[in-house]
């Protein structure tokens, strides 16, 4: 059995539930895999439509058709988009994103916050009511807003509410605002990483500098590791890029900067369904189960399949995958 931290705020009564959420939601490898679904809100319909993009992707149902066949960890997205169409993949964990607004006010002209949507005891009435494996809350947090502080004082409460009832606490923590002058400099993300692990969180999701996909930047993103401590380390997935090239960049996430798990939407949903669900199971196979780039590729092209034990703690999840190659 794998070693978990529990958070003294997680109550004795409730610790197992923890355990049984941390061990679903990290397939019993420590690593978590989120499949992160907030774009509709976060991105507007930039994402959804254009050149390149197929029709398909635009159907909000495309994001439960990949989280239904797909091998990822939790499903995260917006309490009403779940409740819209959770009927797809029904035992999927999923993670509430608590929290999101749209990209149209510019940080130029005013400092970004968003604001709770729902309360906690929302989430929880929810999760009883509907009988989804709802394992976890999330919650976006800017460090270097002007409203920092109050979004330091809804995501402490919220992660102090999740914990209260044995659930998991991911907070999306970016550096924006006109105080930020590089939303991608190490040392800064450190310190929101810093910031996360003072919150509570259990997992942080952090920009990446995929500006510079060099070894280098990979070394030096431990500087982020190293400040987070107990909070598990998730970096973004970002835009689209070539996929070898993205496999690349997130084996040396985990294998150099030591990362735990990854967030990814982009390199995943824009794509048709049977590719977007090969590349996902290749980016678990790589951030999951330590495949080598090479082996992780073979699966986006067809050419093999994913081996890896089923969920635990998951009955719905009845079969292993099978290796071919």
């Amino acid at each position: 059995m794998q070693k978990i931290n529990i958070p003294y705020t997680v109550p004795k009564n409730k610790r197992a539930e923890y355990r049984k959420n941390w061990e679903i939601a990290t397939r019993g490898t420590g690593k978590l895999f989120v499949f992160a679904c907030d774009q509709k809100v976060e991105h507007l319909n930039n994402d959804f439509v254009g050149p390149g993009i197929s029709p398909e992707i635009a159907d909000p149902k495309h994001y439960f058709e990949i989280a239904k066949q797909a091998h990822i960890g939790v499903f995260g997205s917006q309490l009403g988009l779940i409740a819209k169409y959770a009927d797809i993949c029904p035992d999927v964990p999923l993670l509430i994103k608590a929290n999101s607004k749209t990209n149209l006010i510019k940080k130029s002209d005013r400092d970004p916050f968003s604001n709770r949507w729902l309360a906690m005891e929302d989430v929880i009435d929810f999760k009883k009511d509907s009988g989804l494996n709802i394992i976890g809350v999330g919650y976006t947090v800017y460090i270097g807003s002007e409203f920092e502080s109050e979004s330091f004082g809804q995501a402490a409460r919220i992660i102090y509410k999740a914990h209260q009832e044995g659930m998991l606490a991911v907070i999306w923590m970016y550096p924006r605002g006109k105080a930020v002058k590089d939303e991608n400099d190490t040392h800064l993300l450190a310190g929101g990483a810093g910031v996360a692990v003072c919150l509570g969180a259990d997992f942080v999701k952090i920009n990446y500098p995929y500006n510079k996909p060099t070894i280098e930047t990979a070394k030096n993103f431990r500087e982020v590791i190293v400040a987070a401590g107990r909070s598990k380390v998730i970096p973004i997935g970002g835009a689209k890029m070539p996929e070898k090239q993205f496999l690349q960049q997130v084996h040396n996430q985990i294998h150099i900067s030591g990362t735990g798990g990854v967030a990814i939407g982009r390199n995943i949903f824009q794509r048709p369904l049977d590719e977007a669900v090969r590349m996902a199971n290749a980016i678990a196979a790589v951030s999951l189960y330590d495949y080598s780039v090479a082996d992780a590729y073979k699966i986006f092209l067809g050419k093999s399949k994913l081996k890896s034990k089923p969920r635990p703690g998951n009955s719905a999840i009845k079969s292993f995958f099978s290796l071919s190659f």
